[in-house]
């Protein structure tokens, strides 16, 4: 019988992660931001254009961002039970 091997992944198909846009809500913990991302869906049916949101615990290891500032986050490996994200970078200072 022939043996059949899997392909490796290459680090392209290993690094296809999401990035995501959002608010950050709350910076009350260590390390830790609750950023808010509004998703935008059509309705199928009548057209409206409904807003959705969801919050996510965001990994910030500088304590860098703020409550109000844009940032843009990245899902990663679990760093605890409830953070799946971490902080790539803030694109706006809360005024």
């Amino acid at each position: 019988m022939a043996e059949t091997t899997k392909p490796e992944a290459t680090p392209a198909d290993r690094n296809s992660r999401k990035t995501v846009r959002g608010y950050v809500v709350s910076d009350k913990m260590q390390k830790t931001i609750v950023v808010e991302v509004e998703e935008r869906k059509t309705h199928r049916l009548y057209g409206k254009v409904l807003r959705q949101s969801v919050k996510y615990k965001v990994h910030d290891e500088e304590n860098a961002a703020g409550v109000g500032d844009l940032v843009l986050v990245s899902e990663t490996r679990p760093v605890s039970s409830a953070k799946r994200w971490r902080l790539v970078e803030i694109l706006e200072r809360a005024k």
